[in-house]
């Protein structure tokens, strides 16, 4: 017998939505403490290590593209409570292999039923009607755990071993699994019918600023994510030791869930378009900061104020995208762009970088500050375009 739900505009239910978005993200979120954890657990190269998190990466992003198909047509709740059972089960398999081959076929089956409850759960993010303060509430745990894994994770592979790791993702499902009964239903709000027969539809409601707003959050994750892939090795070409680094890293996450509280007290009272301009141009001011990552104390503003700035940018890009659609098809559209992002940014990133004493990383600072002028400007433009078309 289910549980009781909460109030369906509550406080409580935005936490769980919460921690039910992020329960896909876990394995991204410590993705740096996995790779190393790998390299010294199992001792093979951090290449390889890298590739076999990248598939898991790859994985989320299909595993989106399917739930933008699905997410309209199934009940969430037991897709839910499946995606979370086979979660478990992957990580749980995970810790007894050994093997790269077979961690990388593991790894991206994860991460393809990661990325479509990921999806499902965005689409339950648009029919709750508190879409904003869903995503800020997301940005916060993600913020929280991210400092937490970075920062003790890593130092815990030497005594128990690589398993940890994944134990830790499997015991953060489970308590997500306990928790989604307590979620009201969230039913699909209907679109009325009109005379013509694809009137209602989802590709006939289909609006520009629907599509400058997912290339925002493409070129938002993007930015961001070519510069946070590489942040410790900037740090360490600038002679910083890597305590002062993960130290730096791990405060940030912490620090910057302030960005995504913000967006759960302020909500849309404003509107839009002034805190999305407020949160994409000051990720770009902020990541133009780590050109001056010499001096140790830019490099911690820096990182600190960039984490606030993008969780709080990033809050009100995919509430506006989910606003534009209550079935949900829109926010899992924004899934996929925000997973592509994630895996574009690092990637042509990657092209930048030269090898040993040649690394040069002010061209990955410039590669993310272009890509974050980029959004601002998409985000902006169509935030003033939607203003009059979809509620706040």
């Amino acid at each position: 017998m289910r549980s009781p739900a909460l109030k369906a505009d509550g406080l409580p239910v935005a936490v769980i939505l919460a921690i039910l978005g992020t329960s896909g993200f876990n394995f991204l979120l410590i993705m740096a403490a996995i790779v190393s954890g790998l390299v010294d657990g199992l001792h093979i190269s951090a290449g390889l290590a890298g590739r076999i998190a990248s598939c898991d990466v790859y994985g989320m992003s299909v595993g989106a593209v399917i739930a933008v198909l699905i997410v309209r047509r199934v009940a969430w709740r037991p897709v839910v409570y499946a995606l979370l059972c086979v979660l478990i089960g992957i990580d749980l398999s995970t810790t007894l292999i050994h093997t790269a081959g077979a961690l990388m076929l593991l790894r991206a089956l994860h991460g393809v039923c990661a990325g479509v409850l990921i999806g499902v759960s965005y689409g339950v993010f648009a029919r709750s009607g508190m879409p904003d303060r869903c995503f800020g509430m997301l940005c916060a745990v993600q913020g929280c755990l991210t400092g937490f894994g970075l920062m003790f994770l890593p130092r815990l592979v030497p005594i128990f071993g690589t398993a940890v790791l994944f134990l830790t993702l499997a015991a953060l499902s489970a308590v997500t699994l306990m928790l989604v009964p307590l979620l009201p239903e969230f039913a699909v709000f209907k679109q009325p019918i009109e005379k013509k027969p694809s009137a209602g539809s989802w590709a006939a409601d289909f609006q520009p600023a629907l599509l400058l707003v997912v290339l925002a959050i493409f070129f938002f994750q993007g930015g961001n994510m070519a510069l946070a892939a590489y942040i410790i090795e900037l740090g360490r070409a600038n002679a910083l030791s890597l305590e002062f680094i993960t130290n730096s890293v791990g405060i940030a996450g912490w620090v910057g869930m302030l960005g995504a509280l913000l967006v759960v007290i302020i909500g849309t009272r404003w509107g839009r378009t002034g805190p999305i301009a407020i949160g994409t141009v000051a990720a770009v001011i902020t990541n133009a900061a780590f050109h001056a990552s010499a001096w140790p104390i830019v490099y911690v503003a820096a990182n600190i104020f960039s984490a606030m700035a993008w969780y709080f940018g990033i809050s009100y890009l995919f509430g506006l995208c989910a606003a534009f659609d209550r079935t949900g098809r829109s926010a899992a559209v924004a899934s996929v762009a925000s997973k592509l992002g994630y895996a574009t940014g690092p990637f042509v990133a990657s092209f930048l970088i030269g090898r040993g004493a040649s690394a040069d990383y002010s061209a990955v600072v410039n590669l993310a500050v272009a890509s974050l002028c980029i959004s601002a400007s998409l985000g902006i433009v169509a935030s003033r375009q939607a203003d009059f078309s979809v509620p706040r």
